[in-house]
């Protein structure tokens, strides 16, 4: 039986790369965007994570379309990075909302139909900083330490349906914004990283689709760091 897979934030970065290798590795792929373009190639949806009655019609849709998926990649999300006595309740509160509360709604209404099927994958896209911080994403590294919490009580919850649930941690990874740096600071980022060097983007993919295959049956509650060793210990 193939898979079906959402992945949410999908038309651009790390979601379409994402996207990109589960989709080359068999698997029908929707792709969930909010705003933008949808991204060429794939079947997608519009999908609001911040709303749950957005992300009710986008998997309803889905459903009713294409069927119901099992793998689930819970990838959108936002940064408001700003030191902390300069970060205002809603740079807190929007942040949390659409990584960590987000997560939650798209997992959530997933749930459903995992139970249906006695089978699933759910995968969060997590980051090194929600185990060693960050300054300036008090915000942000408090989302991405929700996630794991998170995901480790659904694993709990419903491992006995055959539904595993993990995080993958990103490290620094190649984007269109980190392409923007100086290169002396893109150099003394590198540094602190162990492998020497930034991510790729299809390399967090590659991970997760390794999770999402049948080869990571019995990997559950697990956070997966893809940082180049830079949270080591942690």
């Amino acid at each position: 039986m193939s898979s079906i897979a959402v992945v949410t934030g999908a038309n651009r970065g790390i979601g379409l790369a994402i996207a990109t290798s589960l989709k080359a590795s068999g698997v029908e792929v929707i792709a969930t965007y909010r705003s933008g373009i949808a991204p060429a190639g794939f079947k997608s949806v519009v999908m609001d994570v911040t709303s749950a009655e957005s992300v009710d019609a986008a998997f309803s849709q889905i459903e009713d379309q294409w069927g119901i998926p099992d793998v689930i990649v819970m990838n959108a999300g936002i940064t408001r990075d700003t030191l902390v006595l300069r970060m205002s309740e809603e740079d807190f509160t929007s942040v949390v909302d659409a990584n960590l509360s987000g997560a939650f709604r798209v997992a959530k209404r997933a749930t459903k139909g995992l139970l249906k099927n006695k089978r699933g994958r759910l995968i969060f896209i997590g980051s090194v900083v929600g185990s060693v911080g960050a300054a300036g994403q008090v915000n942000y590294s408090a989302s991405k330490a929700g996630l794991v919490g998170m995901a480790r009580s659904f694993a709990r919850e419903l491992g006995s349906r055959s539904i595993t649930a993990n995080v993958v941690a990103p490290g620094f990874v190649e984007t269109d914004m980190t392409a923007e740096l100086e290169e002396k600071r893109r150099e003394e980022i590198a540094a602190q990283v162990p492998l020497g060097r930034f991510c790729t983007a299809e390399e967090i993919a590659d991970v997760v689709t390794f999770l999402a295959s049948e080869k990571a049956s019995y990997i559950t509650g697990a956070v997966i760091p893809v940082d180049g060793g830079l949270g080591m210990g942690h």
